[in-house]
């Protein structure tokens, strides 16, 4: 199978439109959505095309394809307008591997046997090794920090 990881999306239409984009060219069989979905939180400003209900739309055109893990800015009521679940965290094997999703605003109080944890929050992209373990950031769709780009700014001209 073949998964698209996206993860602190803060509401963003467009970046909402460019990930169903992505699915679909590439034929993707699901997304994994690392939380963040519709607000974007007191820290930051209004992203660009900040539309949580057109996210809302496009998403649950797709909520039989969505895993997603809760963020610090996804609140108990969003579960009411997204017809796909939002997780507390999930281990899952995905294509014989093991993994562990969760938003990251807690990974100090990390506790999994998976050899890989995809994660987001910090907005900042990486992979790293420690502690026997790979841990996968894909960054901010939307708001991105430490001087990397948004997908926005290299498709939206």
């Amino acid at each position: 199978m073949k998964y698209l990881i996206v993860s602190d999306i803060h509401g963003s239409s467009e970046s909402a439109k460019i990930i169903i984009d992505y699915f679909n060219k590439y034929n993707c069989d699901m997304i994994l959505c690392l939380g963040d979905i519709l607000y974007h939180g007191p820290r930051n400003d209004l992203p660009l095309f900040y539309e949580p209900k057109k996210v809302i739309q496009l998403f649950n055109e797709y909520a039989d394809r969505i895993l997603c893990v809760q963020g610090n800015c996804d609140a108990e009521v969003d579960q009411m307008v997204l017809n796909f679940k939002i997780h507390k965290s999930l281990d899952l094997k995905l294509n014989g591997f093991s993994f562990h999703l969760e938003h990251g605003h807690h990974l100090d109080d990390l506790h999994t046997e998976a050899k890989y944890v995809l994660f987001g929050h910090t907005h900042i992209s990486q992979i790293e090794s420690k502690s026997n373990k790979i841990f996968i950031n894909p960054g901010s769709i939307t708001i991105p920090k430490n001087n990397t780009k948004s997908i926005q700014e290299n498709f939206i001209k």
